[in-house]
């Protein structure tokens, strides 16, 4: 079996660590920038400078944080793989790319796209034809109906609801329990029932 190795050593990760356990996988090691503990979890962690020579082999990257997680994607150069809990409902015809992860309970539905290094976490509904760009982060319990685009790097807080046929920008972020019932502009920050903007990023 080749080796597994999981970037970020946190909660994200420990979520991640039970999610390819799920699958039948085990982690070879976590890798972090400022590790607190020469284990996590049970598993060794090793600094990522120590780390290059592995980065050939497979790896996920576990940090929640879309903008930092996307800094290390960009950086290393790993066969990156997704992680998709056995009790999540995916559609035959939808996609998911390479360095997302799925939680428990997660429902994507029919002719809908997922980009690369995504989160869509626990319990989140993507609905029909739905585009997802990368480093997109799709909180717990979230509802995205069905022809919604998300832009890169756009996180949508817990419990969100956003309606059919909204686009929402890049580098967005959506609040916990918001209603989205208006497109959303690059790098806003909406909030409330129905959503407004309160501030740019």
């Amino acid at each position: 079996m080749d080796n597994l190795y999981l970037f970020g050593a946190s909660g994200h990760g420990k979520v991640i660590k039970e999610v390819l356990e799920t699958e039948g996988q085990s982690i070879t090691a976590f890798i972090d920038d400022h590790p607190r503990t020469e284990t996590f979890l049970g598993v060794p962690v090793i600094k990522s400078e120590k780390a290059q020579k592995l980065l050939s082999e497979k790896v996920l990257v576990t940090i929640g944080d879309n903008r930092t997680r996307k800094k290390v994607c960009t950086q290393i150069k790993s066969r990156f793989i997704t992680a998709i809990h056995k009790s999540t409902i995916v559609s035959n015809s939808s996609s998911i790319d390479i360095g997302t992860a799925v939680m428990a309970g997660a429902v994507i539905n029919a002719a809908t796209r997922i980009g690369k290094h995504c989160i869509i976490n626990t319990s989140a509904v993507i609905e029909h034809d739905c585009i997802i760009e990368d480093y997109v982060h799709v909180s717990p319990n979230a509802t995205i109906t069905g022809g919604v685009s998300i832009g890169e790097g756009t996180h949508i807080g817990a419990g969100a609801i956003v309606i059919p046929n909204i686009t929402i920008g890049k580098w967005a972020t959506i609040g916990a329990g918001c209603v989205v019932l208006e497109d959303v502009p690059d790098g806003t920050v909406v909030v409330g029932n129905p959503g407004k903007i309160k501030k740019y990023n």
